[in-house]
Parts: C-alpha cells; sequence; structure tokens
C-alpha cells in the first residue's frame, strides 16, 4: 500500500502520545506501530523527538510520513482537551491501583463502545508518565513482569499495549 493508500484508510479513535520520551529511535519505533495499528495520530511532547530527524527515520522507515503527528510543548494540557471532549485517557505505568493491561476492557455497556475513543500516554525512559498526567488518567494500565527487570523499553511496551488497545477497538469499529 501506498503512503497516500494509508492515509486515505479511516482510522481508529486511538492516538499516542509520547510524553518526554527522550530516544530517537523510540520514537522512530514508536511511529512504525502507530503506523501497523491505524493510530489516529501521534503526538510527541515536550522532549520527544520530531521528524526529520535521521533517527527517527532509521527506525520509522518511512511511517514518520504516514502517521498523523504534531508536536506539543506541553501534554497536560492538550490530554485535559481531549478528556474534555470524551476521550479516555489511558497512561502505561507502573502505579498503584493499575490494571494489568491483558484484564483492560473500558466498555460497560453498549452505548460507551459506540463511543469509545481512546489516548494511550508512554513516558520518559527514566521518569515515565509525568505525574500530573497519571493524576487525570481514566485507566492506568500496566503490562505484568516476571522477571528480574522492572519495566520494559518504552517502545517495547507502547507496541504491547497498542496491539492490545487494537484489538479492542478493531472490534467495535469493524
Amino acid at each position: 500500500m501506498s503512503a497516500a493508500q494509508y492515509k486515505a484508510l479511516e482510522k481508529l479513535p486511538l492516538v499516542l502520545v509520547a510524553d518526554n520520551v527522550r530516544s530517537m529511535h523510540n520514537i522512530g519505533s514508536l511511529f512504525r506501530t502507530s503506523d501497523a495499528f491505524r493510530v489516529e495520530e501521534f503526538l510527541l511532547c515536550g522532549i520527544s523527538g520530531c521528524p526529520p530527524h535521521p533517527e527517527i527515520s532509521k527506525t520509522a522507515l518511512g511511517a514518520e510520513d504516514t502517521v498523523a503527528w504534531r508536536h506539543i510543548s506541553d501534554a497536560l494540557p492538550a490530554l485535559l482537551d481531549m478528556k474534555r471532549k470524551g476521550w479516555k485517557i489511558c497512561v502505561l505505568e507502573q502505579a498503584h491501583g493499575s490494571i494489568p493491561l491483558a484484564n483492560f476492557n473500558p466498555m460497560k455497556n453498549s452505548k460507551e463502545k459506540e463511543q469509545l475513543r481512546l489516548v494511550l500516554v508512554v513516558g520518559n525512559e527514566v521518569k515515565g508518565v509525568d505525574q500530573s498526567i497519571v493524576d487525570i488518567a481514566d485507566f492506568i494500565l500496566e503490562i505484568p513482569q516476571e522477571g528480574t527487570k522492572h519495566s520494559l523499553n518504552v517502545a517495547a511496551s507502547g507496541a504491547i499495549a497498542l496491539f492490545h488497545l487494537y484489538g479492542l477497538l478493531k472490534k467495535i469499529y469493524s
């Protein structure tokens, strides 16, 4: 499929937000994953790098040209605005009260299913998602882990979470 054909496809009501992701390779990988799962928009916030950049291009493999994106200096006001418009804010973070990703199903009734729009926020490789964003989240999602490390790379965890959310939304909107 060409970039023009991809851009013309209807996207899922799913937005990815990178909150201060410092690695250009991680940003590129998240672009590529966003392309794979028909993400509506990718918001690059704070210090997150933006195309054009050779390190982003190296891992994005052209997805930076197919995925709609924009840079925002501060994610919080944009997320609050989206929340006011009915988007559900999902933060991928290890926190008290988090929901294991495999157990996440935000739909309580059929009316909610018809209006479900999700935002997935992933955070800085060291500090995670800013606490002010965690505080406004509708859902805090966590990928359970059993190894010696306590976290996955942001691009890997973002890909896992996007795949899960893609599956939920695909069932509703297909």
